[in-house]
């Protein structure tokens, strides 16, 4: 005898909580494939719901993206207060501190949506943003204005893929994750510092570079 199985029907949740399921599946898909090579069938098998239950909470894709979005800015914001300062050990710590929270946010911020041209607004303000905050520190150690331009506007740069490139490796020795992060940006400082008499720039990461040089001349 043949007895008809009803398919296993979708868990009920709380609104909230289900939004909140949804956004967590969304940010792993998105991360994945990016905004375009995502489709919402594959964010319904990510989050473990039909269709038809993304559809009550998001009218489109694009506004379920939007939504991913604002949700990992407001962590990005939680972490990194207002620079103060300049680009500080702190806003180093804070990022590294997002990133940990949701790695596949922070990959899908700073990997995929810049690439998206209707989403990438908010995300090259935050980079402005924190370009300026990284100027008003090297401004005052390297007294050459285009070469701390240069220096400022790399330095948030090797801090967010030097946090990508942590990510991707497995997050290796957590402990000294952020002081690993603050010697890539500083390398950066100091190339801007650097004075083009020395010959050898690569003895600045532990010694004064004049100082080696005096020793190289008298051997």
């Amino acid at each position: 005898m043949m007895v008809d199985q009803k398919p296993e029907r979708t868990r009920r949740l709380p609104r909230a909580q289900r939004r909140e399921q949804m956004l967590a599946a969304a940010t792993e898909a998105f991360a994945r494939r990016g905004f375009a090579a995502t489709s919402l069938d594959d964010i319904a098998t990510e989050a473990g719901i039909t269709r038809v239950i993304l559809y009550r909470h998001f009218a489109s894709k694009t506004d379920l993206y939007q939504a991913v979005l604002d949700r990992m800015c407001a962590r990005l914001d939680a972490h990194v207060e207002e620079p103060v300062g300049g680009f500080t050990a702190a806003s180093i710590d804070s990022l590294l501190g997002a990133a940990i929270e949701s790695p596949a946010g922070f990959r899908l911020l700073f990997q995929h949506a810049l690439r998206e041209a209707e989403f990438k607004e908010r995300i090259e303000k935050f980079r402005s943003d924190i370009t300026a905050a990284a100027h008003l520190q090297i401004s005052a150690v390297v007294p050459d204005q285009a070469l701390a331009r240069w220096a400022a506007q790399l330095a948030p740069v090797v801090a967010i893929e030097a946090i990508i490139a942590w990510l991707d490796a497995g997050q290796p020795d957590p402990a000294q994750a952020a002081t690993r992060v603050r010697q890539a940006v500083m390398g950066v400082i100091r190339a801007a510092a650097f004075d083009a008499d020395c010959l050898l720039p690569s003895q600045l990461v532990d010694k004064d570079c004049h100082d080696q040089h005096g020793k190289a001349q008298d051997e």
